[in-house]
């Protein structure tokens, strides 16, 4: 019991140190990646426009020279100067504020989706990476094996239990194993290359990725009520609120604008005659009211919102179906994953007893080269599909992180 204790506690130990690197390599990917960046300025653009939507109409400022200089009782007027500001209805520029808040916040979200999918992307590539080097691994394991299967060939053949053609047999399927291992060589620096492109360094720069993992001994459990957290969700939500915020905005701006200024009138004094004020300048305030009476644009917008608003209905549910649907496909896959490693594990234990059987058959001088090389065929496919399916396993449950965080 002891012993199990601490085996558990090692175990939990290097999950935890595995999952801690790949997130210290996402936490990367998410501070220099140029997409995510680009996502990040587009956000702060958004947040700008709110700052933006705190405006006035252009002040009118107007001048004007009599020609012909209209006579008054107290002189002739020379010439005409006015201001005039036109404001619009109360709450209006609040409204306009909250339209463009919200626009903000659906583009914050675009920013969160956007590094959920690079996460995503570094995950899988990291668990390739993976798959590629547990495989090397392996073939490495079974070229050494073939070799000391030559050692008691070429015995065998000293006592004439073998003959040459098993030795070149032993040495041909070393021979494709070693080919099968550089190939995947060419296949780690390419998939190497993409992952350090997602985190935007060199290329060639080496990745210390993990040397094994283990499938957990049970599934975490999830239901679809998860999918609700999905960012892609969020989305709609927040675009249907920027279109209440965008109806509530039309309402304001289709609401009269109030005006107000002054005139100023410079008079000429009399010099036929002496009366009251004579020559006194003529000062005007003056109000206005803007009303949008023959305007049928803001009618349009409230129907253009209302389409709008059903349309992000529909778009939300159809979306909710398409992430349900690769909820399913992903859990799904997980068990399968789990399902063809056990299966696999049982077929090694079992191809790993009839090897036992056949060396110890050496000894009684009837070993089967053929068999040998079979069996251990057979071995290395165990192996290879072990490894494939532990990476499956873990791009099935990056997915269903992506989709219910």
């Amino acid at each position: 019991m002891k012993n199990f204790k601490i085996i558990t506690c090692l175990l939990f130990v290097t999950t935890f140190v595995k999952a801690q690197q790949l997130q210290t390599f996402i936490e990367e990917a998410i501070i220099n990646n140029p997409e995510i960046q680009a996502f990040d300025i587009r956000y702060k653009i958004a947040e700008e426009k709110v700052n933006e939507a705190d405006w006035l109409p252009n002040t009118e400022i107007s001048a004007a020279y009599f020609i012909s200089e209209p006579e008054t009782r107290v002189g002739a007027q020379r010439a005409r100067i006015g201001i005039k500001q036109m404001l619009p209805w109360f709450g209006t520029i609040n409204a306009r504020e909250n339209y463009a808040y919200s626009m903000a916040e659906a583009e914050y979200i675009e920013v969160t989706i956007a590094k959920r999918k690079l996460a995503l992307s570094v995950s899988q590539s990291y668990y390739g990476l993976y798959e590629i080097r547990a495989k090397q691994a392996i073939l490495l394991e079974n070229i050494q094996l073939l070799k000391t299967y030559e050692k008691l060939a070429l015995t065998s053949v000293e006592i004439g239990k073998a003959s040459a053609v098993d030795i070149l047999r032993l040495q041909i399927r070393q021979n494709e194993l070693q080919q099968q291992k550089e190939v995947l060589e060419e296949k780690y620096w390419a998939e190497q290359s993409s992952f350090n492109n997602l985190l935007n360094r060199n290329e060639n720069m080496l990745v210390e990725s993990v040397a094994d993992l283990e499938i957990p001994a049970e599934n975490e459990l999830y239901n679809t009520d998860a999918l609700s957290l999905n960012a892609e969700l969020l989305k709609y939500d927040k675009l249907y609120e920027s279109v209440v915020q965008s109806e509530l905005l039309n309402k304001r701006e289709r609401l009269p604008m109030i005006g107000f200024g002054v005139d100023y009138l410079p008079v000429s004094e009399r010099t036929d005659m002496q009366v009251i004020d004579n020559g006194k300048d003529i000062l005007m305030p003056m109000a206005s009211v803007s009303i949008p009476i023959f305007n049928s644009k803001y009618s349009s917008i409230s129907k253009q919102n209302e389409l709008r608003r059903k349309e992000i209905e529909t778009q939300k549910n159809q979306r909710l179906n398409v992430l349900k649907s690769a909820f399913a496909l992903s859990i799904s896959q997980r068990n399968q994953a789990r399902i063809k490693f056990n299966t696999q594990l049982k077929n090694l234990n079992q191809a790993r007893d009839a090897e036992e059987i056949l060396i110890k058959s050496y000894e009684t001088g009837t070993i089967d080269f053929n068999d040998i090389l079979d069996i251990q065929e057979l071995q290395l496919k165990f192996q290879m599909n072990q490894i494939e399916s532990i990476q499956n396993f873990y791009i099935q449950q990056s997915i269903i992180n992506y989709l219910i965080q």
